[in-house]
């Protein structure tokens, strides 16, 4: 893919979802913008995510890194469970560790930093994202630290 396109992948099994996961990684996202439909069995998130695909920083010494809108759906979802956070907190911005099939039989979570998550009950994975609209620069690196050996 070339560093200016815009993102549109689909997942359909664990090893999918991985690369979903590494893609939206350190995504902003308001728990406003979580939305499930028990009618359409869906779930879908509106993310501010990080271009890790983006270009090289620019020598001209304008902001090397990117962000972008881009929406995360999830199709065949049965059910969702909140833990960590309240969806009365509205105007709280999670930011997005990992998407993972869990622990669980037929689960997806999303892993939030500070130990928040959502658990989509699913009868199988199906799960779509796509950026919309333009990258805006960012001086901002998301930086993890790296964890200790098992």
């Amino acid at each position: 893919m070339a560093p200016d396109a815009s993102l549109k992948l689909r997942a359909e099994d664990v090893d999918d979802l991985a690369v979903i996961s590494a893609c939206v990684q350190d995504a902003l996202i308001s728990v406003r913008d979580l939305v499930y439909d028990r009618a359409a069995q869906s779930f879908i998130m509106a993310a501010n995510r990080f271009r890790w695909e983006g270009q090289p920083p620019a020598a001209n010494g304008a902001p090397p890194f990117e962000r972008t809108h881009c929406a995360v759906s999830f199709a065949d979802v049965t059910s969702v469970s909140y833990r960590g956070f309240r969806r009365s907190e509205e105007d709280r911005i999670l930011s997005l560790l990992a998407i993972r099939v869990g622990v669980k039989s037929g689960t997806i979570d999303l892993e939030f930093s500070g130990g928040a998550t959502v658990r989509l009950g699913v009868s199988r994975i199906s799960v779509r994202v796509a950026d919309i609209g333009e990258p805006w620069p960012t001086a901002w690196q998301p930086d993890h630290e790296a964890s200790d050996p098992p």
